[in-house]
């Protein structure tokens, strides 16, 4: 284990990843995330305030099995190893059932919430083993439970991510690796707001309230918690 923890983010640059980043500044985090967008990146950067020789922003697809490989051997190289990772690379779309969602829709859901986690968790896992200690926080959804109609790719793909934490927690048994997943409702967010203008967003949960609980969970305290899936509905 390093001496500083080492925490690998997919999919960084969102307010949930912004909000967990915040966080753990204090704590002493070196941090090692990805992002698609640069600009995104840019407003990532401003808004989590870490020196240069804490913070490792690499653009990496995470759906791209060579390129998620390339970002954890080089966090590795740059910060000594990696204790940690976080997947919150993914994407929703909704508004089709089965019987209207097509290949290309249904693929895109897979690929973007469940085969970049799948990665990423592949490549990290050789470098958690040798740091002989490693949490993994997998972003799941409150969808996979309940299944809402118009969303079945999403739904699937999410309940994909649970099966792959619980695969994770029976492969790792006996050493000090936990593999659990975050499962929020609808996350308040201005993206959020502006997709769904009637809802009712004092109910749903913060991006800082879901990082509160992703800290702990990252944290020595949660060592006897693994194949989880955790809701954090708000009040929904």
């Amino acid at each position: 284990m390093t001496q500083r923890r080492v925490l690998a983010i997919t999919g960084a640059t969102g307010g949930l990843g912004t909000a967990l980043v915040r966080r753990l500044a204090a704590s002493d985090y070196l941090i090692a995330a990805t992002y698609l967008v640069p600009e995104e990146a840019r407003a990532f950067e401003e808004a989590v305030m870490l020196d240069e020789d804490r913070l490792f922003l690499s653009r990496v697809d995470s759906t791209n099995t060579e390129e998620v490989e390339s970002f954890m051997r080089g966090t590795a190289e740059r910060f000594g190893g990696i204790d940690a990772l976080c997947c919150l690379a993914g994407k929703w779309a909704g508004g089709r059932d089965v019987v209207d969602t097509d290949d290309v829709r249904f693929d895109r859901m897979i690929d973007s919430n469940l085969r970049s986690a799948f990665v990423a968790a592949r490549a990290a896992l050789p470098f958690l083993k040798q740091a002989e200690w490693g949490r993994i926080l997998f972003m799941g959804s409150r969808a996979a439970k309940d299944g809402p109609a118009g969303q079945a790719a999403f739904n699937i793909a999410k309940a994909g991510v649970v099966a792959l934490a619980k695969s994770l927690t029976q492969e790792l048994s006996g050493e000090q690796i936990t593999a659990n997943v975050i499962s929020p409702s609808v996350i308040d967010t201005p993206a959020t707001r502006k997709a769904l203008p009637y809802a009712d967003y004092m109910d749903w949960p913060t991006p800082d309230e879901i990082a509160k609980v992703m800290e702990f969970m990252l944290s020595e305290a949660s060592g006897t918690i693994s194949g989880a899936s955790i809701p954090v509905y708000g009040k929904v």
